[in-house]
């Protein structure tokens, strides 16, 4: 049975969810392929600029303080600008799991973006995450300029969104698809269940 974690590193619940995954996911027969997608190319995903009034964007961004704060992650810093264009992050996601290392990569641009405040539109702050898993900053820009990998990204949102995912974080379990960083409980819970029978 295929089973699939989405995200995209503009988000912040995927944030919130890439913290937790591998511990909810550690142990056979858990693991999780992790695979990017360009959220903003999927049919519900949340823009982080539809929000009606500041008072609800500040509602949103307090809600997922606090939810950091419980999940006893660092405190989350918003990198500005906030939203950012995840493209050039996403692409070197997409490299990185080509060769083996989207977890690392994954984590360590994620910290950096809501536990370091930097947004992942700048090529510094995306080197930076990829030299804390040993990826070379001229392989990691080669590889993210590289045409097969920008038609993998989006290869694979169109997958995602053909198996009904519609926004990230999501996991997916068979045909399943459990949505959302409170979902990764239910999917847990629906490996541990199909490995009992």
């Amino acid at each position: 049975m295929s089973r699939a974690f989405y995200f995209d590193l503009a988000s912040p619940l995927a944030y919130l969810a890439a913290e937790r995954v591998l511990h909810i996911f550690s142990s056979p027969p858990a693991p999780l392929q992790w695979q990017p997608v360009l959220a903003r190319e999927l049919p519900g995903a949340e823009s982080f600029e539809a929000f009606r009034c500041l008072t609800e964007a500040e509602i949103f961004r307090g809600e997922v303080e606090r939810r950091a704060d419980a999940l006893g992650l660092p405190p989350l810093r918003w990198p500005q600008p906030f939203p950012f264009d995840s493209t050039l992050a996403m692409r070197v996601a997409t490299y990185a799991k080509n060769i083996g290392r989207v977890v690392p990569f994954a984590q360590a641009a994620f910290r950096q973006a809501f536990a370091g405040g930097h947004d992942l539109e700048s090529t510094d702050f995306v080197l930076i995450a990829a030299a804390a898993c040993e990826m070379h900053p001229e392989a990691v820009l080669k590889g993210a300029r590289l045409r097969s990998v920008a038609e993998q990204l989006k290869a694979a949102t169109a997958q995602a969104a053909s198996a009904g995912v519609s926004d990230v974080p999501a996991v997916r379990i068979g045909e399943r698809v459990f949505a959302g960083e409170r979902g990764l409980e239910a999917a847990g819970a629906q490996i541990l269940g199909t490995a009992a029978r």
